[in-house]
């Protein structure tokens, strides 16, 4: 694969550190835009930042509605990977904007990567969020600039952490409706690695992607029974009903009607995985099959040794 120049928005948040280092390692000139450094800047951000630059990447520090600065950045790469978070989504209009007058762009990923939104619906705070993605692929779709979407599912070490807890001493673990309906953990370093090879592939432009890692696919009560297994543990399940997270929906306010929402698709419905592959969708393992990526089963291994810390989602 010949190297690119790529741009990378969003390259500080959970995802994006991931996709930075996974352009690294796969061999292309790497960008990021980013916010200006002020005295009032998150430390972790600079030292990430710093980080960055010390493997070569090109910082480029500007706001989303900086257009000549954009379109100035965007004149020097060929690839431009978003990974802005859901309040910034709206945000992507700018650089939809600039991508247009630069004129260069080979290929525009969109901050998506998570579950495939024009082929499902969910409790009305989930749609909410989503309706703003719809609504920036539409725009990308009108521009007429070449693009890819990504449809990664679930971040594996996020909600491994989020399901699991282990960083706390507990003797429960929470369990959303039965337990039993399947949902799909990947890891973010495959998730990234994919979605550089995904966005210079010329097979995937004006494609959506889905990554369905079939060893990655089971059930919570899978989950928490091979966690057991490999700590030697036992642990109570403690159940919330559906219609108590449909409840939570209705009622929490911001942003955790959001979560209660997203866990009650996710976990208690399954609803991530309830459509069927067609013969015309392109499926990350099968594009990739050289790529091994790492299974549920492994990234426990790693959670065992040394658990990434855990994170929290931006709404």
């Amino acid at each position: 694969m010949e190297a690119s120049k790529i741009l990378i928005f969003g390259a500080t948040g959970y995802i994006g550190k991931y996709v930075v280092k996974a352009s690294i390692k796969l061999g292309h000139k790497t960008f990021v835009y980013t916010r200006p450094i002020t005295p009032q800047s998150n430390p972790d951000k600079i030292d990430l930042l710093m980080e960055f630059e010390s493997l070569g990447v090109t910082i480029i520090q500007g706001e989303l509605d900086e257009h000549d600065k954009l379109v100035e950045a965007l004149r020097r790469v060929d690839v431009v990977i978003s990974l802005l978070p859901l309040p910034q989504v709206p945000d992507q209009i700018h650089i939809i904007e600039a991508i247009k007058v630069a004129g260069n762009i080979k290929r525009f990923l969109p901050s998506d990567f998570g579950v495939e939104e024009d082929r499902l619906s969910f409790l009305p705070p989930f749609e909410a969020c989503l309706d703003k993605k719809r609504k920036i692929r539409r725009a990308v779709e009108a521009s007429g600039i070449p693009y890819t979407y990504i449809s990664a599912n679930c971040f594996g070490a996020y909600f491994v952490n989020y399901l699991l807890r282990p960083y706390e001493e507990h003797e429960d673990i929470i369990v959303y409706g039965s337990g039993e309906a399947k949902a799909l953990l990947n890891y973010e370093e495959d998730i990234a690695e994919y979605t550089i090879k995904v966005a210079n592939d010329p097979r995937t432009c004006y494609k959506v992607v889905i990554y369905r890692m079939p060893k990655n696919i089971l059930s919570q009560l899978e989950l928490i029974s091979l966690w057991e297994k490999k700590t030697g543990r036992s642990f109570k399940r403690i159940h919330i009903p559906e219609e108590e997270l449909v409840k939570q929906s209705e009622t929490s306010p911001f942003p955790d009607n959001v979560q209660a929402s997203i866990l009650y698709s996710l976990f208690a419905k399954g609803d991530f995985l309830n459509y069927e592959l067609g013969e015309n969708d392109l499926e990350a393992t099968s594009l990739y099959p050289d790529h091994n990526y790492t299974t549920i089963d492994q990234l426990l291994d790693v959670f065992v040794v040394n658990p990434p810390k855990p994170a929290c989602a931006t709404f």
